[in-house]
């Protein structure tokens, strides 16, 4: 075994599977990864997995990064959750879930969210509450789907949790959640462009909301206060319109690196570890991955990240929570906001372009050198919202070479991410036009950013320098970062900064390919009305 050092636990419990790395808590280094796989089920627009092989697979992955990292347990100092946003967990009397919980794709809620964004005022008044327009996603949505489609689960519920709270309350005993993953839920509002609290209470100076209390000390397991986060709580309109009651739901730790606890005794059993580990509050998977990042009030603010995956999305850490359709306005785990844009056709949608048209998906030429325009909205798109849209291809000529027809899936993928990108930087009051915001690099994360094609089309449509980080497990570093913070005080994006966790290559800017661009945006904007919807 290696000599003893100070180690601590990053968990990414995602859609698939949890992975946990054990990183070195002062240098950073990563010593193992440990993994371990999820089932999800459901068809017809049903997605559900079972909380319970959450927290088996947490159990398996851990001993693995431990037995990997080659460290005696004791020397683990320290672990946080970064999980899954937005799925709905009910537990039961018994503090064991009731049914499988809904997952954040699954979207059967749709009907429910609609009728939601509709009431209170309409979509104007949930995104000055809460920063989101509640969509099948949202968590509220999938409440309102249990309590019209299951209403006895939702009778015998006695506590609600998003699949972070749920794993972090069986490290720990306790209930507590953070702002991000809390502002995922479209219960809770993170406060608007002016810091101000939302409509559930302004928070006073030692972060209280007047709302339910936090938990206590507890003298025989370590645990400190975990209270609300200053500027949020959760809004007791919304609560009252979803019939939910505000003391089903966890405590609001002030950030994801709050200290909440340490080790019950099942649970250092389960894990392999000694129970003077501390527990960090943990956050959400898109909030972790921006600590990841060093995204965040001891980082770098206004930096725009792209993650090209099965949908694209981008997102920023910032000072200012914009309130605008089509935008998710997250609270980040550290006091800023994360607002975060995301599109539906990213790299699988390119993907299937290359399987129609027998290539290998590196074999694209840019196809507007040939004039050839793709929108793959093969699942319809969000933004744009094109909910119902299918994929369109203009342009063809009989001498269209089939590489360039790919290379134009590739470049109308890549422009509507990047649209949605200057429409997030423009809400949240920068100009991207500016150079000091256009020359900014582009953090391009995901696995598209390990592509050739994907980085080639990007760098041109962007005309921006990218940085490419060379880290592979952003989330669960980012969770790491927040572990180390909870052992020592010490700001979990300093932390990740200092480590260096986001640091990776870095490419020059490209000439912006404005051509391309133009006769991309034309045929959004000719054939939304008539061809898209």
């Amino acid at each position: 075994m290696r000599t003893s050092r100070s180690v601590v636990i990053g968990v990414d419990s995602s859609t698939q599977s949890t992975k946990a790395v054990a990183v070195d808590a002062v240098t950073g280094e990563l010593l193992a990864v440990g993994r371990a796989p999820h089932t999800v089920t459901g068809t017809g627009g049903a997605r559900e997995s079972d909380p319970e092989e959450w927290w088996t697979a947490l159990g398996a992955a851990v001993r693995a990064a431990v037995r990997g990292a080659g460290v005696p347990a004791d020397s683990v100092t320290g672990i946080a959750v970064a999980g899954q946003q937005h799925g709905l967990v009910t537990l039961g009397a018994d503090g064991r879930p009731l049914r499988p919980a809904l997952l954040w794709n699954d979207t059967r809620s749709a009907p429910q969210a609609a009728a939601l964004a509709a009431d209170l005022g309409g979509p104007e008044s949930w995104l000055e509450r809460t920063g989101s327009v509640p969509v099948a996603s949202m968590t509220a949505a999938k409440w309102q789907w249990l309590r019209e489609h299951e209403p006895a689960h939702a009778a015998a519920t006695t506590g609600v949790r998003l699949p972070h709270d749920y794993l972090t309350e069986r490290l720990t005993g306790h209930a507590v959640t953070d702002p991000g993953d809390a502002s995922g839920t479209c219960w809770y509002g993170s406060g608007g462009a002016d810091g101000t609290a939302g409509a559930g209470g302004t928070a006073g100076a030692d972060g209280s909301t007047g709302a339910h209390e936090s938990p206590g000390v507890n003298e025989t397991n370590g645990t400190t206060d975990a209270d609300r986060a200053p500027g949020g709580a959760y809004d007791p309109t919304i609560l009252n319109l979803l019939g939910l009651d505000e003391a089903l739901l966890p405590a609001v730790a002030p950030t994801g690196a709050t200290r909440v606890g340490t080790l019950t005794a099942a649970a250092a059993e389960a894990l392999g570890l000694p129970r003077t580990v501390v527990v960090a509050a943990g956050t959400g998977d898109n909030m972790a991955a921006a600590v990841g990042l060093g995204l965040g009030g001891a980082g770098l603010l206004d930096h725009p990240v792209v993650s090209l995956g099965t949908s694209g999305t981008v997102f920023a850490a910032t000072r200012t929570r914009p309130d605008r359709p089509g935008l998710a306005g997250f609270a980040g785990t550290d006091g800023t906001y994360l607002p975060l844009g995301c599109t539906l056709n990213c790299t699988l949608a390119v993907d299937r372009f290359a399987t129609l048209l027998g290539l290998d998906r590196e074999d694209a030429a840019p196809g507007g050198a040939g004039g050839v325009v793709v929108l793959p909205y093969l699942d319809g798109e969000r933004t744009p919202d094109l909910p119902h849209a299918a994929g369109l291809v203009t342009g063809l000529r009989h001498t269209t070479d089939p590489r360039a027809i790919l290379g134009a899936a590739y470049e109308g993928a890549a422009f509507t991410v990047l649209r949605a990108l200057d429409e997030l930087l423009a809400a949240c009051g920068l100009d991207p036009k500016e150079p000091a915001v256009r020359d900014r690099p582009l953090r391009l994360i995901g696995g598209g950013a390990r592509g050739r094609a994907w980085t080639d089309t990007v760098r041109r449509l962007s005309g921006r320098p990218l940085v490419v980080p060379a880290a592979g497990e952003l989330v669960a570093l980012g969770a790491a970062a927040l572990a180390a913070g909870a052992v020592t005080g010490e700001d979990p994006v300093a932390l990740a900064t200092a480590w260096g966790t986001g640091a990776g290559e870095v490419l020059p800017p490209l000439a912006r390919d404005t051509e391309t661009w133009d006769r991309i945006s034309g045929v959004l904007t000719a054939a939304s009305p008539a061809l898209l919807r």
